[in-house]
């Protein structure tokens, strides 16, 4: 693939096909780690190291694993690296892991994690998977992230621990608890959504412009084709 197919790869991930905000996957994590803008930062590291590294062997070992144990192969694979980033948390930010709770481990059967496996590095190179792990996991850190900070700051009136004015409005402690995490969610989704859509529609309208029947085509401007 050339540069500019790599650098979509990558978008996609980011903004596009975002595992969270596009995709709804891995929400679980998302609405129980988002109470604080650190413990979604460090979620989301954990996930895209995991994502990352994973998605890099099994694209190494796509024509290795066979097709009928592949998903047991992929556990054992995603396994080892989640060990490994608990290992690494444990030893220099102990305070995370107890945070993280249950859900970092319970990253090995991350339903963000084996759809990129399967629609991506199962079938693709090593470094294109590589570009597209990178995009997926650097989206979702960007998400968890987002949804921590605005949750810490309507809910405690801090980010990252340090205290933001709120213009005299008091803290809304619901931004803390699980409501307060799906409205946060929801609204980020929301504005995803629209990127998305925006997106896709202008795709659609330059295939038309460029389209040599387009000016006579009756689904111009209207999200099909008929060619």
């Amino acid at each position: 693939m050339n540069r500019k197919s790599r650098k979509d790869i990558f978008l996609n991930g980011v903004i596009f096909e975002n595992p969270l905000l596009v995709l709804a996957l891995g929400v679980c994590p998302a609405l129980s780690v988002t109470v604080t803008a650190s413990a979604g930062l460090a979620m989301g590291l954990s996930m895209l190291f995991v994502t990352l590294c994973s998605c890099v062997m099994i694209s190494a070992l796509k024509k290795v694993i066979p097709a009928k144990v592949r998903i047991p192969c992929w556990m054992v694979i995603i396994g080892t690296f989640v060990t490994v980033a608990r290992l690494i948390i444990a030893a220099y930010i102990p305070a995370l892991e107890s945070r993280l709770g249950v859900y970092l481990p319970l990253m090995v059967v991350n339903c963000a994690i084996f759809g990129r496996f399967e629609s991506f590095a199962s079938r693709n190179s090593i470094v294109n998977s590589a570009v597209d792990a990178l995009g997926t996991g650097l989206g979702y850190t960007l998400a968890l992230t987002l949804a921590g900070a605005v949750r810490e700051l309507f809910g405690s009136g801090t980010v990252f621990g340090l205290p933001v004015s709120l213009a005299g409005a008091r803290p809304a402690v619901l931004f803390l608890f699980a409501p307060g995490g799906l409205f946060t969610l929801g609204m980020m989704m929301a504005a995803a959504n629209k990127l998305s859509r925006g997106r896709a529609a202008q795709k659609q309208k330059d295939r038309c412009m460029s389209c040599p029947a387009g000016t006579v085509c009756p689904m111009n401007g209207k999200g099909g084709c008929e060619r």
